[in-house]
């Protein structure tokens, strides 16, 4: 079976940045399953994933555009640090999450300078090309519940 609209699709992965850097990988674990045309995944890999079948391999290279998006500027805020209640060290590299107009966002805390913390809404990817190579272990219809939640359901039951 060919991976297209509403087939799960279970891969293995390789993530490398353009310096060649391993930034995430399934090596060790089970194939990363997803839904395939339910934006469950950066949508310049599913759209290169599209077709592919059981044993096929792929080196995909996804622009930052269809992957986690440009740096957007006005997601890099300085907040003070009380706005931090209740949390006694902030440090470089620490995230939270921040209520904003749009909902829920992730923040890192990018530096700390006396009252002041520096805070990045942006994805940690956001602007980098990202390289994957890729490896198709499983395709299959979704069923009819994963279609209509949108998600992969793991086996025999309904995990949320």
């Amino acid at each position: 079976m060919q991976i297209a609209q509403n087939s799960v699709v279970a891969f293995h992965y390789t993530l490398t940045n353009d310096a060649g850097d391993v930034l995430d990988s399934s090596e060790g674990r089970e194939p990363l399953t997803y839904l395939h045309g339910a934006g469950n995944i950066i949508p310049g890999l599913e759209k290169q994933l599209e077709g592919l079948a059981p044993g096929d391999k792929l080196q995909a290279k996804v622009t930052p555009e269809e992957g986690y998006g440009e740096v957007q500027a006005q997601l890099v805020q300085e907040v003070p640090r009380d706005a931090f209640q209740g949390v006694d060290n902030v440090e470089p590299g620490m995230q939270f999450q921040a209520q904003t107009q749009g909902g829920p966002l992730m923040v890192t805390v990018t530096s700390v300078e006396g009252d002041t913390v520096t805070v990045d809404g942006n994805h940690p990817l956001a602007g980098q090309p990202l390289n994957f190579d890729v490896e198709i272990a499983e395709v299959r219809e979704a069923s009819e519940d994963e279609i209509e939640h949108g998600h992969v359901h793991g086996e025999g039951d309904h995990e949320h």
